[in-house]
């Protein structure tokens, strides 16, 4: 590794350890209803990574990737209140767990292999057919008795870590917060170790140039479609994980409202990297209420146009441009001085 190689990995190190260690301090400072709230966007956050890794690593842009949240939202709930078909009445987090995790990964792999291996889709026809699907999937969820039809499914339970019978149900702010913080902090740091892998170089070679990838041997299609599994598996825990705060479920969690809102979060985050699109997510919820109350509906319409010129003028977003430039030491920027240096 060159010396301004080691100078970026180092500075971005303790930026990224900064910025974890400020959640960690996050509820000294806040209320239970505030660090309640935010530990429910922790749950977004994740979400916004797994979108991050395959658009921003992979050049993979879906418009309907709440499917895969709501999927995972939807076996958790099943789960816990004891409706799985052939187990009435036994309830348990960690199968509710597994399910999330299986169930949208199964999914998106059998999508996968009709839109990777059968038409070849990419670029804008990717983006369209998933938000037909997302479309499809909130229309069926509403008419699906079995799942809550339009009502969806309430009263679901929070998390429940026991074992051998033993209760230990999760639901006070505190416990609640820093359980999330921690899963989204295993998922950021399993992620960050593929992306700076050889399978990471791969993926964003597929996302600059499929074609010449393709030429140099490797199996392109394999690779978004295993990167679209994994993604989906993602996004299926997030879901599991918030539909335990939140203790409800409906079909807007599985559509295109929300598939559109986690690509404004990506965008306005920077797509290109995990953490930037985490916090992106954070800090558009945050905004929101904030916004309504000033705007009222016109504040959608400047989140729309923001949205627009963050993917036209600014590829790394907002807080990826802050970022970079955090990362990214001056010397870095000048050549003539670089060259000095060495």
């Amino acid at each position: 590794m060159r010396l301004p190689d080691r100078i970026l990995a180092d500075r971005r190190i303790r930026i990224d350890g900064l910025v974890w260690g400020a959640f960690l301090a996050l509820p000294l400072v806040l209320g239970e209803w505030e660090v309640t709230q935010i530990a429910q966007y922790l749950t977004y956050g994740i979400f916004a990574m797994s979108l991050a890794l395959i658009w921003g690593q992979c050049g993979l842009m879906s418009f309907g990737h709440a499917v895969f949240f709501g999927l995972g939202a939807y076996a958790m709930s099943l789960s816990t209140l004891g409706l799985l078909p052939g187990m009435e009445g036994w309830t348990s987090s960690y199968l509710g767990i597994a399910l999330a995790l299986v169930l949208p990964a199964a999914f998106a792999n059998l999508l996968g292999r009709f839109l990777f291996f059968g038409r070849g889709l990419q670029g804008a026809q990717l983006a369209i057919v998933m938000l037909a699907v997302a479309v499809i999937a909130e229309r069926l969820m509403s008419r699906w008795s079995y799942a809550g039809g339009m009502n969806g499914l309430m009263s679901v339970p929070p998390l429940n870590l026991g074992i051998l019978g033993a209760e230990v149900e999760i639901f006070d702010p505190l416990p609640l917060y820093y359980l999330t913080l921690v899963a989204a902090i295993l998922v950021y740091a399993g992620l960050e170790v593929l992306v700076r892998s050889r399978r990471g170089v791969l993926l964003r070679a597929v996302g600059d140039d499929e074609t010449r990838t393709a030429f140099l041997g490797h199996n392109t299609r394999a690779v978004k479609l295993w990167v679209f599994t994994l993604s989906a598996a993602v996004a299926g825990f997030a879901g599991a994980l918030f539909v335990t705060q939140f203790g409800f479920v409906s079909p807007p969690l599985i559509g295109f409202g929300l598939s559109t809102e986690v690509l404004i979060w990506v965008a306005l985050g920077g797509r290109h990297g995990l953490l930037t699109a985490f916090l992106g997510a954070i800090v558009v919820r945050l905004a929101e209420s904030f916004l309504a109350d000033l705007f009222g509906d016109g504040w959608l319409l400047g989140l729309g146009l923001l949205f627009v010129l963050c993917v036209i003028f600014l590829p790394r977003g907002l807080l990826g441009e802050a970022y970079w430039h955090l990362v990214r030491p001056r010397s870095l920027s000048n050549p003539a001085q670089e060259s000095k240096q060495r």
